[in-house]
């Protein structure tokens, strides 16, 4: 390899911290196998786990063999890390279903098929038929209470209460890296910043019992240059299956991104080379080209290029003049009996999902911010009726680019 992928993670800006940077340069001159984790505790994955894909894909496109580790048996104790309250307590079933369903997702970012396939694991594989007593001798054994409550997932929560069984957490983790190390001699685990307590218990497990160095790097914790949570929106996440955020609603996620993050967005989460992306992003550019160049290649990596196509097409349609193509758009279907008697505009809004509640419909009218089939509301109690209904569908809008369709059925 002309570079190492440490260099091209770093220049991207994926790399928060990592162990033995030299030991870890020197074993990436030759393939390494590395893992990320991730705990199924819903059915899709979202935005929010994408930069430890984008970091294993770049590995694999060096060369080197990514595993991706379902948590099927970590998701059900919960991880304490980033967290003020103890995570919800999923079924086994629950648990199960959600792996089934994201399995799927990971295949539009990895490749596991042929010469140099990624692996997918699932650690309820080991971890379910584990002894409690054997464990606790085996590996609990090694672990220091004391260290244990300094690192920084466990030392926020002390204040709010920390859960005993949370607090096996690490052990656990830990146990996957001393597993994957021994069975397929993975030596590198990446995770967000918020792991590396985790990471690092890991390493240290795999030096007591094995006597081998293994390495951790991880990522910075991603927040916009507003400061809000990385892919959160209004309408709460935004997921990476379609069933859950439409393509639509995906591209607009992105071609909406601040100016201020244009350019570090396209770094984490596109292929396109540096060169390109500092093109894109340059004094005097055209930030708006930039942004639907961030929302094509984005969506195009999660959902296809048919899709993104699609979704760029009915963004740049004029919606209301030119019988544009609204299949991409976000819909929601309703029965044109209910039209007969009106329905108040800021409920429409509110059901639409283009406001989160009924209050926030009626101030997004009152402020001039919401418009039916391209004409502006004057008030928010404005009776939504059969004859705002063109070719069996009514086009809403939120500001200036969140746009839903209603079916009239």
């Amino acid at each position: 390899m002309s570079i190492s992928v440490f260099e091209i993670l770093k220049e991207r800006g994926f790399v928060e911290q990592v162990t033995n940077e030299q030991g870890l340069l020197d074993a990436l001159k030759g393939s390494v196998t590395c893992y990320a984790g991730f705990d199924p505790t819903a059915s899709s994955l979202h935005v929010g786990h994408l930069l430890p894909i984008m970091a294993l894909a770049h590995m694999q496109q060096a060369g080197h063999c990514p595993i991706v580790l379902l948590g099927g048996g970590t998701a059900l104790i919960g991880d304490p890390s980033g967290k003020n309250e103890m995570r919800k307590i999923f079924s086994y079933e629950e648990v199960a279903a959600n792996g089934e369903k994201i399995k799927e997702q990971f295949d539009r970012y990895i490749d596991f098929t042929g010469d140099s396939a990624a692996m997918l694991l699932n650690n309820a594989d080991w971890l379910m038929p584990v002894r409690y007593i054997e464990f606790l001798r085996d590996i609990g054994r090694h672990f220091s209470v004391n260290k244990m409550i300094a690192a920084e997932s466990y030392k926020m929560r002390l204040e709010t209460g920390l859960n005993f069984i949370e607090f096996n957490y690490m052990l656990l983790q830990s146990y996957d890296f001393l597993y994957l190390q021994q069975n397929h001699n993975c030596i590198l685990q990446v995770g967000g910043n918020d792991q590396w307590g985790n990471i690092v218990a890991g390493i240290d497990l795999i030096r007591r019992v094995e006597g081998k160095e293994s390495y951790g790097l991880t990522f910075p914790l991603i927040t916009t240059a507003s400061g809000a949570k990385m892919g959160k929106t209004e309408k709460g996440a935004v997921w990476l299956d379609a069933e859950r955020t439409s393509a639509y609603e995906y591209y607009q996620y992105w071609v909406n991104t601040d100016d201020r993050d244009v350019a570090r967005f396209l770094a984490f989460f596109t292929f396109l080379s540096m060169e390109e992306i500092g093109d894109l992003t340059a004094e005097g550019a055209n930030i708006i080209s930039a942004k639907q160049r961030l929302a094509f290649e984005a969506t195009a990596i999660t959902h296809g290029k048919a899709a993104a196509e699609g979704a760029q097409e009915c963004a740049r349609s004029a919606f209301y003049s030119d019988g544009a193509n609204l299949e991409s758009l976000p819909t929601t279907v309703i029965d044109k009996n209910r039209l007969q008697q009106g329905i108040p505009a800021f409920v429409l809004f509110n059901e639409a999902g283009l406001c989160a509640t009924r209050s926030d419909a009626r101030r997004l009218v009152t402020e001039g911010g919401a418009y039916i089939n391209g004409d502006r509301l004057d008030h928010f109690d404005r009776k939504i009726i059969c004859a705002d209904v063109k070719n069996n569908i009514i086009i809403l809008r939120a500001g200036k680019k969140r746009f839903h369709k209603i079916e009239v059925r």
